[in-house]
């Protein structure tokens, strides 16, 4: 079959969505992914094949502004990054839909509001089987309705940690969770083990992502075609450049061409940029809706980075993921800019661990480093810039021209951190002289990729419109990160699940 309804290309979380709200429609669909099925075996929970070796990363290679090459922290593989997320699902909250002042310039107000996302926030937590505790993070937005499920309960030590933060004025708040766990359903069923989970790839699947929320279910559905390895060259288009005629798509070698009612990408916010830019012909030629100049440009990634702390007592936690601080999300106390948001992250790897350790305390063995250290993961706002972009070089392969900004904030949230546990210190001689050291993510850790295909009513400046139809072409959507104005400082996920909700709502509409 050469033809279908719908073509979706990529199975990161939003296509992955996407597909699973269009399967009930009998329309024909057909799902495009460039890698293939990620192996379920023990190398799954081996940190070194995981992080060190960079067992299921890609070998492709991208470029800097200087041409430099670099390996891109990225997966292709059914399911997409969010085979290897964290599995935090995160509200924005209200003000990051609305213009706000930064250390390093404004962050632009979103032409929808949070309350036009708030009922697909809530359907993406009850499909995602979220963990939480509903009002415990105070810069939540306001919702009537519980989390699907209770929070995770907190570990002995992570709880001492969170009694300790709220003992000196801090509200640490459990981290929402999307995890199905079989034991809550049925206690006959063995506990799933979650200490390999943040950056893992999950043999169990208790992990609720792309591939086991949204397409597992349907894939068996006679009117869904899923195909691997498949890689998607180029779109064209028909002759007045309004509306895309084929998809080529390269499998085993060999080139091959889909059409499709409706198209629908979502390789992520480098990809999909670089698939348009790719797909230039005579009526775009600069790229598939782009006369603005927009496409590719406004490149996000936030500012993330890892603090580890190594305390005087004990951390013995296997699920460190536990819990979040955004206190700073919105000023600090030398400050009336934001800051970001601090989350506990899964335990390092061995080989991070005693790279981190191996100056301040060589003696030290990885055992032992590991019960002394607490893991952070710090995020700050990255803010649009059209310098910031991704291209592509005359072979074809992909450029990255990125600079940072507002990394004041970022830098400043670490020190807070670091000043949070001198206070901690005073009151827990366990976290008394702690002594810090870390890594900043730098353009290879593609952190949060949003922004290159960012959407708005005007066209002059927007690639996507409000349903995130490309402006230019009457059959072609996106959705992924691509179409963020803004990325706040939390982690885009649920968001993007939302956001497909949102769009696949729209496609059922005009179906009818």
């Amino acid at each position: 079959m050469k033809h279908f309804d719908y073509i979706i290309i990529g199975t990161g979380i939003g296509g992955s969505v996407m597909a699973r709200e269009l399967a009930d429609t009998g329309k024909m669909i057909l799902i495009l992914e460039r890698g293939g099925f990620i192996p379920k075996e023990k190398e799954n929970w081996d940190a070194r094949a995981v992080f060190t070796d960079g067992k299921y990363r890609t070998n492709e290679q991208w470029f800097d502004e200087n041409d430099k090459p670099f390996k891109p922290f990225i997966h292709y593989n059914v399911g997409g990054n969010s085979k290897m997320y964290g599995a935090a699902m995160f509200r924005f909250r209200e003000s990051d839909f609305q213009e706000v002042k930064h250390f390093g310039g404004t962050s632009p107000k979103w032409e929808l509001d949070y309350k036009d996302y708030r009922r697909y926030y809530t359907e993406a937590e009850r499909i995602f089987s979220v963990h939480g505790t509903r009002g415990s993070d105070p810069t939540e937005p306001a919702e009537d309705r519980a989390y699907p499920f209770l929070a995770i309960p907190y570990e002995a030590d992570i709880q001492k940690l969170a009694n300790t933060l709220e003992s000196i004025g801090l509200k640490p708040f459990p981290i929402p969770l999307a995890v199905n766990l079989p034991q809550e359903t049925n206690k006959n069923l063995p506990k799933v083990n979650l200490e390999n989970f943040d950056g893992f790839p999950d043999p169990t699947e208790a992990k609720a992502e792309g591939y086991t929320v949204g397409l597992k279910p349907i894939l068996s559905y006679y009117n869904v075609t899923l195909l691997t390895n498949a890689y998607v060259s180029k779109l064209l288009t028909d002759e007045q450049g309004k509306k895309v005629t084929k998809v080529l798509v390269t499998i085993d070698g060999v080139e091959q061409g889909f059409s499709g009612d409706t198209i629908i990408v979502a390789c992520g916010a480098v990809n999909s940029a670089a698939l348009l830019l790719r797909s230039a012909n005579e009526k775009h030629p600069n790229g598939l809706s782009n006369s603005s100049g927009m496409v590719g440009r406004n490149l996000m990634l936030h500012h993330n980075g890892c603090l580890v702390a190594f305390i005087k007592g004990l951390n013995n936690s296997a699920l460190q993921k536990s819990f979040g601080l955004a206190d700073f999300y919105n000023s600090g106390p030398d400050s009336d800019f934001p800051l970001g948001e601090i989350q506990l992250m899964g335990r390092n790897d061995p080989d991070t661990i005693s790279w981190l350790g191996k100056d301040i305390f060589p003696d030290m063995s990885y055992e032992e480093l590991k019960a002394h250290s607490i893991d952070f993961w710090l995020t700050a706002e990255d803010l649009p810039s059209e310098d910031n972009r991704v291209t592509l070089r005359e072979d074809g392969s992909i450029k990255i021209t990125y600079q940072r900004n507002n990394y004041e904030a970022f830098n400043k949230l670490k020190e807070q951190l670091k000043r949070l546990f001198e206070d901690l210190g005073k009151v827990d001689p366990d976290y008394a002289d702690t002594v810090w050291n870390g890594y900043d993510l730098d353009v290879s850790g593609m952190s949060h990729q949003n922004g290159t295909l960012r959407f708005g009513s005007d066209a002059t400046k927007n690639v996507l419109d409000l349903n995130c139809k490309t402006h230019e072409l009457d059959n072609l959507y996106v959705v992924d990160a691509s179409f963020f104005p803004s990325c706040g400082a939390f982690n885009p996920s649920l968001t993007i699940v939302a956001n497909a909700l949102r769009v696949a709502e729209h496609l059922k509409r005009k179906m009818r």
